[in-house]
């Protein structure tokens, strides 16, 4: 299908909605990610004056590692997010890019050659979802779900139901490497960020899709490529998923076909806890991490407290529901509506 885009005038162009421009700062999604930033650095602040070893710099480390394959996951999923989409299958793509990436490197294929084949696994992965969604009209929920189900299948057929020793060593050096004291995984997290966020507040690709989020039939009306906007956002969500999965392979220096497990239910979490809108049309890059990273500091607080997993789970849950709670009344107070 040919680009609607060149069809558009400089004047149909469409702006961002008034919900995301009564004030300067509602571009990065604001209040939203305050509340979750304020409830981080809260958090620090107890568990600075509680324990005596969550602010060692190991511990900080640790946090900086976890929170940077959670955000990159939870970028790419904010994506179909925006668009009022969903994916659900990003924790199983994890685990088959990082068991079908280290079966080739374990088979004497070149570090550089393997990465590459694997993103394009994602880029067909991520493809087919669109098309399932734009072209086949399966809800985006079902078919994602499906592939939760299929790819944790293929990993588990790829490795034959065992994890994928003998990774080259340059892989684990890497990925326990730091620059300047922080580590190479918060790096390459950071360098995905910026070029997702990029894209989200500076091109018209990111324009289109939240104006699609935020009306879909307007778009289409107004010219928008919608199949275009589709396939990308799709794209980005299991591209960046195998990603993750590559980094987290070269972290645990293995494969693992179990790897990745629940991760889709933290990155649309985290999304949702920055500020992103489930009905579309809301969301940034910064109150994504800003959402991953108050998950990050959680976990990682109860395992230096002692406090049982289920726990962790139970205050998840009571966050996201609290998060979104307060959202909606602040966006209510806004539109005028008691």
């Amino acid at each position: 299908m040919a680009s609607h885009d060149a069809n558009l005038s400089p004047g149909r162009v469409l702006k961002a909605p008034a919900a995301t421009r009564t004030r300067p700062m509602r571009k990065w999604g604001l209040p939203v990610e305050t509340l979750v930033l304020g409830l981080t650095l809260l958090l620090w602040i107890v568990m600075a004056l509680t324990t005596s070893t969550f602010l060692t710099t190991n511990n900080l480390v640790n946090i900086l590692r976890q929170v940077s394959i959670d955000s990159i996951i939870a970028f790419g999923v904010l994506f179909p997010i925006l668009i009022r989409g969903i994916d659900l299958s990003v924790g199983s793509v994890v685990a088959l890019s990082g068991v079908v990436c280290a079966s080739l490197l374990t088979a004497g294929v070149p570090i550089p050659l393997a990465i590459a084949l694997t993103l394009v696994l994602g880029v067909a992965i991520g493809s087919l979802n669109a098309f399932s969604v734009y072209r086949l009209g399966i809800p985006a929920f079902i078919i994602t779900l499906a592939g939760l189900q299929a790819f944790r299948g293929g990993a588990f057929l790829v490795s034959d139901g065992t994890s994928v020793f003998g990774l080259p060593r340059a892989l684990s050096t890497f990925a326990r490497a730091e620059w300047l004291g922080i580590p190479s995984l918060f790096w390459s997290m950071l360098v995905i960020g910026l070029v997702l966020h990029f894209i989200l507040s500076r091109t018209r690709t990111g324009r289109y899709m939240v104006a699609m989020g935020s009306n879909h039939e307007s778009a289409r009306r107004a010219g928008i490529n919608i199949k275009r906007i589709v396939f990308f956002a799709y794209i980005v969500s299991s591209v960046t998923a195998c990603i993750a999965g590559m980094l987290l392979m070269a972290r645990m220096s293995i494969g693992s076909p179990t790897a990745g497990v629940a991760y889709e239910l933290n990155a649309i979490a985290a999304a949702v806890v920055g500020g992103a809108s489930l009905f579309g049309g809301r969301g940034s890059v910064l109150g994504t991490f800003i959402g991953a990273l108050l998950f990050a500091t959680i976990a990682n607080a109860a395992n230096l407290l002692g406090i049982d997993s289920f726990w962790q789970m139970v205050a998840t849950g009571v966050l996201i529901a609290t998060v979104v709670y307060v959202d909606n009344l602040h966006k209510r107070r806004q539109s005028g509506v008691k």
